[in-house]
């Protein structure tokens, strides 16, 4: 297990207002995210105060992310790879743009997403809960899932952890976490879908428990 950082520059590309979430007139949190937790419309196209404002594929956005998982663990034309809280696929779509003949899957929760994926990947992606892959054991040579399991209560966290273990052969994961107060309010703040609330240290407690081995990394909230 390692922690590789494969997402901040493309978190702290985006300038946030912590308090402005909070204290929206027309969203004001609690009901931002009563209406992001449905994964629908409201979640992925709707008002950017309730949470994306229009989440589309952007050319050479994810790009960096897929060229950096392909050099680094390795993979090669043939190798299965899955994508654990996919959303519309851009990164599914952009792995395939690095590396040519690579088999890509993806999972998510939300039928919109789905729906609205990118057109060359949507037949690739399995609606369900990372709680439950459908896939044998070691099936994929690399499973990763980014900004997802944050979002699931303690019971499902553990048991999505350990599917993540069971079928990839090798894995990554990104979380948001904090390291201190500071970090602490501003994910309170600017978070509408996130259950999972833990510093480093407790990410890494989570790890152990379940036997999750693979690499990871943090998104924090500065």
């Amino acid at each position: 297990m390692a922690y590789i950082d494969f997402m901040s520059p493309l978190h702290k590309a985006t300038k946030r207002d912590y308090l402005a979430r909070v204290n929206d007139p027309d969203y004001p949190k609690a009901k931002a995210a009563e209406l992001a937790k449905r994964w629908d419309y409201d979640y992925w196209d709707g008002d950017r105060r309730i949470n994306y404002g229009g989440y589309r594929y952007l050319e050479g956005r994810w790009e960096k992310v897929a060229r950096g998982m392909v050099e680094h663990y390795g993979l090669k034309p043939g190798d299965r790879v899955l994508d654990v809280g996919c959303g519309k696929g851009f990164l599914m779509y952009d792995f395939t743009k690095v590396l040519p003949g690579v088999e890509v899957y993806g999972l998510d929760v939300s039928a919109y997403a789905i729906t609205n994926a990118k057109g060359e990947i949507r037949d690739r992606i399995t609606h369900g809960s990372a709680t439950k892959l459908p896939w044998p054991d070691r099936y994929f040579d690399l499973v990763y899932s980014i900004n997802t399991l944050h979002n699931l209560h303690c019971y499902d966290l553990d048991v999505a952890l350990r599917e993540m273990e069971r079928v990839g052969r090798r894995k990554y994961l990104c979380v948001e976490s904090y390291r201190n107060e500071t970090e602490k309010a501003n994910l309170l703040y600017w978070q509408v879908t996130c259950e999972a609330f833990n510093t480093p240290e407790e990410w890494e407690w989570w790890f152990r428990q379940t036997g999750y081995t693979g690499d990871h990394s943090f998104i924090y909230f500065e």
